[in-house]
């Protein structure tokens, strides 16, 4: 894969650089919260066999759903053939998804014949080892334009450590984008694909990541946490696409109690000048077993130019 030349960061507008993206977490608070949630999932997998386990189970095995979205993208530069965009997002591999899951949804996945696949982080749950679950669904992941990754949150081991995470990946052709870009054609047009590294456990530079982009480039974002949206949308981002949040998991009367963005960007399409952001409410649970008044979801997108007609759905 062709590797971007080092970027000089482009100024921001001010109200971008007074917010800042990351809030300050001392090195013992993260590690006090990840052990925490290893100590959870550590619980949560002891009941995986029981009775109510199983009931869990059956429940969250039952409720993925499809998404198919027609995104207008408004910018000047979006106004190319996109390609249909295959996004998976918060699979958390090993807390109640086990590997026949994993495959039976990279199966469904590729089945949709899209034309790019988009891997939104959060593959594993908390252990190093429960990668190699998901590699039998890395290996039916197939798409013309290929299949592209970057981490999540629960990706990283341990604060700072992604361990071989990327390896198992590229190991099975999934290309891993971290703070890089890369050029893809699709009918007769280029397309700036780029990721960055996860907001709340590493160190995302989207100027790296946008560098070799060219003036009036389409562009795709890939970004584990759909904050990095205010500073995408500063730089002229035409799509990102992000997880994390699961759609809030449990939503409560239509609230939900954790969603993870200080911004309310929680589920579905959002808006900053001319740049959109998608977040998928994720293929998997953390925490807890359940969802609550939000589903488990795949999605395809089919982005186009605002003004231009849908294409058919053989296009």
């Amino acid at each position: 894969m062709p590797q971007p030349r080092a970027a000089e960061a482009e100024p921001l507008p001010a109200a971008v650089e007074a917010l800042p993206l990351k809030r300050p977490v001392s090195r013992f608070r993260r590690r006090l919260f990840r052990n925490f949630g290893r100590h959870l999932a550590s619980i949560n997998n002891a009941y995986f066999p029981t009775r109510l386990g199983r009931w869990l189970y059956s429940r969250l095995r039952g409720g993925l759903d499809l998404t198919e979205i027609e995104v207008e993208l408004p910018a000047p530069s979006a106004r190319i053939d996109w390609p249909k965009i295959a996004f998976l997002s918060d699979l958390h591999a090993g807390h109640y998804m086990t590997a026949v899951d994993l495959e039976r949804h990279a199966r469904r996945v590729t089945e949709l014949r899209p034309d790019l696949i988009c891997l939104g982080g959060d593959l594993i749950n908390h252990h190093a080892e429960e990668i190699e679950l998901v590699e039998p669904a890395l290996a039916c992941l197939r798409a013309p334009l290929g299949v592209f990754a970057v981490p999540g949150n629960h990706d990283y081991v341990e604060p700072g450590v992604l361990g071989d995470w990327a390896a198992h990946l590229e190991a099975h052709d999934v290309h891993v984008l971290m703070n890089r870009g890369v050029r893809l054609w699709h009918r007769g047009s280029s397309l700036w694909l780029c990721g960055v590294d996860d907001l709340t456990e590493g160190e995302p530079r989207l100027a790296e990541a946008l560098a070799g982009r060219r003036a009036g480039e389409a562009s795709l974002l890939l970004s584990h946490h759909p904050d990095l949206f205010v500073e995408a949308s500063a730089r002229g981002v035409d799509l990102q696409l992000s997880g994390h949040t699961h759609g809030g998991q449990i939503r409560l009367f239509g609230w939900a109690p954790l969603h993870h963005s200080r911004h309310g960007w929680v589920r579905g399409l959002h808006a900053s000048g001319s740049s959109r952001l998608y977040v998928g409410c994720g293929a998997g649970v953390t925490a807890l077993p359940l969802r609550i008044g939000t589903r488990a979801e795949i999605t395809l997108l089919k982005p186009r130019a605002a003004g231009l007609a849908p294409r058919s759905r053989a296009g």
